[in-house]
């Protein structure tokens, strides 16, 4: 199946609902996210073409040919949410454009309730970088000295469920990032590690 680049909608983050899951209950210590087709609607080594201008409102991006690129419409308010919980968030991409994602995500910026900042300043740590999951896990459970256990990975590629073979709780996102995916991803986690709720 061939996937065309999406159109997402600008979004603001205060004005979508966190997800349920949150403020109860056990949660992973590290949430990790593949970029394409699971944070923005679009492979950012082939559908975009450099150099990329920012919006005015810095909520979505242009590239050389005005072609409009941004988050999935939940995504900003999911990060917010995610950090005001005091989770880790990393970014897991095989890209081969490691360079123009990490563009993307300093260009595009959030809004939360102490203003606006870089959608880069919300992840912790970055593995952005052709290859194998495995390696992007590995290094993230160095850098964070955290178990395998502990991190929860959401990605739209069933190939990447390899990365349960190392302890990683992967949940696989169909059509984007939203909260209803990120209570199913961390009830599949609490399930998986015994925890009720």
């Amino acid at each position: 199946m061939v996937k065309k680049a999406g159109k997402a909608p600008p979004s603001e983050a205060a004005t979508i609902a966190p997800p349920s899951t949150l403020p109860d209950g056990a949660l992973p210590k590290l949430i990790v996210f593949d970029l394409d087709y699971t944070l923005w609607p679009f492979w950012v080594d082939t559908h975009i073409t450099p150099p990329l201008k920012a919006s005015p409102t810095h909520d979505s991006a242009k590239d050389r040919f005005g072609e409009n690129f941004a988050f999935y419409r939940q995504v900003p308010a999911i990060l917010v949410s995610l950090r005001a919980r005091g989770i880790k968030i990393a970014a897991a991409s095989r890209t081969h454009a490691p360079d123009l994602g990490r563009e993307m995500l300093r260009l595009l910026h959030i809004t939360d309730g102490k203003g606006k900042k870089k959608a880069i300043d919300y992840f912790d740590y970055l593995e952005i970088y052709p290859g194998s999951k495995i390696t992007h896990f590995t290094k993230l459970q160095k850098a964070t000295g955290l178990r395998f256990e502990d991190m929860l990975f959401f990605d739209d590629e069933a190939r990447n469920k390899n990365v349960e073979t190392l302890g990683v709780t992967m949940y696989l996102v169909r059509d984007g990032v939203n909260a209803a995916e990120v209570d199913n991803g961390i009830k599949e986690w609490r399930k998986r590690h015994g925890h009720n709720i």
